[in-house]
């Protein structure tokens, strides 16, 4: 199984950024993850809310198959405990699941034909966070997931 994890925007913070490749060099170790960013909008001042997110769906669509697995990060989606998203990966490895898509919105989060191609969504938390920190707490969640997996002692509980 291949896992991708889609943005839109750059990350700026510099602590973001050594946080979120300190993780990508952990999970190489157990699974090819790849992390996609996607340039933003351009001229988005000039647009609307709705005409921000078709644009970012057209830019997204580019990088979705029809065979893949795709999960959106959106605060209505199902939430997981550690143990338990864990568990989900698991299960999509069983079910011999090729590309796990999972995708951060932007700003305005995702256009109807996103939502209409997802498979699932997923919420990391009830409460809002940047789209920049959500990358983190994203890549550090699925490594440790995978130590979980592999009965590493990362995860305590």
């Amino acid at each position: 199984m291949k896992i991708t994890l889609l943005c839109i925007g750059k990350t700026d913070e510099k602590y973001l950024i050594e946080g979120i490749e300190k993780y990508l060099k952990r999970l190489k170790f157990y699974i090819t993850f790849n992390l996609v960013v996607i340039p933003d909008i351009k001229n988005s001042k000039n647009l609307t809310q709705e005409q921000q997110k078709e644009k970012e769906a057209q830019l997204l669509q580019k990088y979705i198959t029809s065979h893949d697995t795709v999960v959106l990060l959106d605060e209505f989606g199902k939430e997981y405990r550690s143990l338990e998203f864990a568990s989900y990966l698991e299960k999509h490895m069983i079910q011999s699941t090729q590309h796990l898509i999972f995708i951060i919105g932007g700003p305005y989060g995702f256009d109807d034909q996103i939502y209409q191609r997802a498979n699932q969504k997923i919420s990391l938390s009830k409460m809002t966070f940047s789209h920049q920190m959500i990358r983190l707490f994203f890549v550090e969640q699925t490594y440790r997931a995978f130590s979980i997996l592999k009965g590493e002692p990362y995860h305590h509980e």
